[in-house]
């Protein structure tokens, strides 16, 4: 621990605003950025010295399936990663039409951009590399946070009148002691058929046996989005397995090829990474989509049943800070491991070896952590129990509406595997939800969802107040830069009428929220 003097000379100490915002994700950043076009001061603390969370950090394409429904910040957002790529290559290149009007993005642009939107305020103050040590309470507020540098192990106190927590784990709210749930909820406990302990085959739409809707502290498995390149020129060779690797971890994607089930799909939809020359390979343990700069979004397919990642998030929520990075280690040797297994195995095909070994990662990429993302895929953590619980009723027939929405949700439901494959299982793993296409609707999100039951100046647009299977489509950053948008404005509206955010005026701040371009009703059929 670095004296206490040297950490009172550094940027350590303490520092007040009247928002601060926990996270600089997609959604903390649009919360931080709205709140300071509206005059307010903020500090934006985030945990990795880089911004942008996993739109920064390998998740190049925007999962969006409605690009009308989501305007305000996220539009400025695809806006400007479409300049770039004019400015740099000409308005008729290839690089152009790869990223499809700015929806698809390298890392390093995507970063560089929410640094250019967070950077043009002088009323944000950004603390990297900092980890949340402590909350101070006065009654049901929270008035302060103490903060870590992760580098030099100096504490700042970081006052603020608004807070906003915008983790993907919930951190902040978990450590101010707000309800939250996590883990799965029983299908009787919201009636939600799609709820608890399941086995749904995507294909054909329908529950298979083994499926009981049981309530359990499981969570859909996390990885690492990955960015891979297809120019040799600016490869970085994987040389060696990651530490600890064993190919027993990958060996089931061979069962998978044999049964068929590395095959194409019934349906081949755009945006879903699907490559036709990966059918009937076993390189499609990867979704591979093309993006600028002869670069791949890289998605971990879990339709195979060797998809090793189920439950090894085990602990991660509720872990310290040794014990996700633990788990975070793990995940990135899996996940390398996975990348040599398909270049290197003597048992794959030599065809298929050939295939994979056009994907590197990426020397101008992660330039700081061996080329690797730094962010974890955390599809999903501790889910706030909020004023409203959005439910998988909320997204599907007859989607209701709310007089206090303030985003419009529109991707499929859609949740990762839960569980590793069990013995019987032969179509797909358990908890898998795979892109409910035809049961989910565009649907309005309530601000309620946003704040919590029991504390006054805490708003929450990432890790919501929705059910498992509601958090499976709610979970995408273009939706989550909509709720931050709504929580900084939020944010702001408290301050100037001097209320908590449960009292905002809805009416003023959807009005509010229309004038900066969100969408915040799903227009009429």
């Amino acid at each position: 621990m670095t004296a206490h003097s040297d950490c009172e000379s550094t940027h350590g100490g303490h520092a007040a605003a009247d928002v601060v915002v926990l996270g600089a994700t997609p959604g903390g950043i649009a919360a931080a950025v709205t709140a300071a076009r509206l005059g307010q001061s903020v500090v934006l603390v985030e945990y990795h010295r880089h911004i942008g969370g996993m739109a920064a950090s390998g998740l190049g394409k925007s999962d969006i399936k409605h690009r009308e429904l989501v305007g305000g910040l996220f539009g400025e957002f695809t806006e400007r990663v479409l300049a770039v790529y004019v400015s740099r290559y000409g308005a008729d290149s290839d690089n152009v039409r790869l990223c499809d009007d700015g929806y698809y993005y390298e890392p390093s642009v995507a970063e560089s951009v929410f640094r250019g939107m967070v950077g043009e305020q002088p009323g944000i103050e950004l603390r990297l590399g900092a980890r949340l040590a402590t909350v101070e309470r006065s009654g049901s507020a929270v008035t302060a946070i103490e903060i870590v540098d992760r580098s030099t192990g100096c504490p700042a106190a970081i006052h603020g009148r608004q807070f906003v927590d915008a983790t993907y784990e919930g951190d902040l709210y978990a450590a101010v002691g707000a309800a939250f749930r996590l883990g799965r909820e029983a299908r009787d406990a919201f009636d939600e058929p799609h709820a608890g302990v399941v086995y749904f085959d995507y294909q054909e739409g329908r529950f298979l046996p083994g499926t009981t809707g049981a309530a359990d502290h499981r969570l859909p498995a996390y990885t690492y989005r990955l960015c891979l390149t297809t120019d040799p020129a600016n490869a970085h060779r994987l040389t060696e397995p990651p530490p600890g690797y064993d190919r027993g971890e990958y060996v089931g994607y061979f069962d998978d090829l044999a049964a068929g089930r590395l095959s194409g799909p019934k349906t081949l939809k755009p945006g879903r990474g699907y490559n036709p020359a990966h059918f009937d390979t076993l390189v499609r343990a990867l979704s591979v989509t093309e993006i600028p700069n002869r670069k791949t979004d890289v998605n971990i397919n879990p339709r195979p049943l060797g998809f090793p990642f189920p439950e090894e998030n085990r602990g991660y929520i509720e872990g310290d800070d040794a014990t996700r990075q633990r788990i975070r280690r793990r995940h990135r040797d899996l996940s390398l491991g996975l990348l040599w297994f398909l270049q290197r195995d003597e048992q794959a095909p030599a065809e298929h070896r050939r295939i994979a070994n056009g994907y590197h990662l990426p020397r101008d990429e992660f330039t700081d952590n061996g080329h690797f993302p730094f962010q974890l895929y955390v599809r999903e953590g501790r889910r706030l129990v909020g004023e409203y619980t959005l439910t998988e009723h909320d997204m599907t027939t007859g989607a209701r509406r709310h007089e206090d929405a303030i985003a419009v949700g529109e991707f499929p439901i859609d949740s990762f595997p839960c569980r590793k494959r069990q013995p019987g299982d032969t179509q797909v793993l358990e908890g898998y939800l795979g892109m409910l296409d035809a049961l989910t609707q565009p649907y309005e999100i309530p601000y309620r969802i946003m704040i919590p039951v029991e504390v006054e100046n805490l708003i929450v647009p990432v890790a919501a107040s929705t059910t498992h299977v509601a958090y499976s489509s709610i979970r995408m950053e273009p939706t989550w830069m909509a709720l931050g948008q709504a929580a900084g404005a939020a944010a702001h509206l408290a301050l100037r009428h001097n209320v908590t955010p449960r009292h905002v005026p809805v009416g003023e701040l959807r009005r509010l929220l229309v004038a900066q371009g969100q969408v915040v009703t799903v227009p009429d059929a």
